[in-house]
């Protein structure tokens, strides 16, 4: 008698019944929520990044903050997708397809596939590039550009969600909140874009902006890129126990014993913490001024 009202109970979210779409459509073209997301976080990113540099001490000024907003957006697109191909599909580097004017699989970032870890690199290698053109301290600019990052996060993983992909790994009725997503199966998963969106976006963002604006956190040259690197490292890990590793992976996750996410994951909680200790152990600075920009910066 009280079997049908127990099973309707754990009736998992069908995430079809979200009314979610992937973009909007503008009749000649769709604007993906994944593009607008990417955009969202840059643009927040750089608006607080203007706001952080007006505060004492700030290691670079308004002309090199617009030149990083620039280059690191080209280090996120472009050493997002090289290293999605390079860690985790390797055939987008000879992939050709037929649909549209741009054959290339590689080029084809509409079609999904962006690495985190490639992204910190392209993202790394501008910083590189900007400081040593602008004789701008390099770890003191990382750190600046680390409190933003979070802002990014958030948005890409909800936009994960909203376009159905990147689900969990199956669970059980004593998840009420599972979903059965479109690509998944019948089985309902964790929603594992929600999780990693409050650790790796939320509850990280909440952290190093308490670190900035409540403590001298910032006058201690590597502390912040520390803090975010093992924060980052870290949520990354424990997110990808719950989410579903990509097809062309789960026999190295099985065989491994962890997913490649995770152990790429691994050396970022290292390097984090080192960094951390490395800052505390050194001597603050004191609050100084903000550098002098060039009178002509480059673009």
């Amino acid at each position: 008698m009280l079997e049908p009202i127990v099973a309707s109970a754990y009736a998992p979210i069908q995430w079809t019944d979200l009314g979610l779409k992937e973009g909007i459509d503008l009749g000649f073209f769709t604007l993906r929520y994944y593009s607008l997301a990417y955009l969202a976080g840059l643009v927040l990113a750089y608006v607080h990044l203007l706001k952080m540099i007006k505060a004492p001490g700030a290691p670079l000024a308004k002309v090199h903050a617009e030149d990083l907003f620039f280059y690191c957006t080209l280090g996120v697109i472009l050493g997002g997708r090289f290293g999605y191909a390079l860690f985790y599909k390797p055939e987008l580097f000879t992939g050709w397809s037929g649909d549209g004017l741009v054959k290339w699989e590689l080029l084809r970032l509409w079609d999904g596939g962006m690495s985190f870890h490639g992204g910190v690199i392209g993202v790394v290698l501008a910083i590189v590039w900007v400081t040593r053109r602008n004789d701008l301290k390099f770890l003191r600019v990382c750190d600046y550009i680390a409190v933003n990052v979070p802002f990014g996060m958030l948005f890409g993983r909800l936009a994960n969600f909203v376009n159905g992909e990147l689900w969990g790994r199956p669970a059980g009725p004593d998840v009420p909140w599972a979903m059965v997503f479109p690509d998944g199966g019948p089985v309902a998963r964790h929603p594992s874009q929600l999780y990693q969106a409050s650790m790796e976006g939320l509850l990280l963002m909440l952290v190093m902006l308490g670190l900035f604006w409540l403590t001298r956190a910032r006058f201690r040259p590597g502390l912040l890129v520390g803090a975010f690197t093992a924060g980052m490292g870290t949520a990354r890990f424990i997110g990808e126990f719950f989410r579903q590793p990509d097809a062309h992976l789960t026999e190295f996750a099985e065989r491994s014993g962890l997913s490649m996410g995770q152990w790429l994951s691994l050396p970022m909680i290292v390097l984090g913490l080192g960094l951390v200790l490395w800052a505390m152990s050194r001597p603050a600075l004191a609050s100084g001024t903000k550098p002098r920009a060039k009178e002509t910066a480059p673009a």
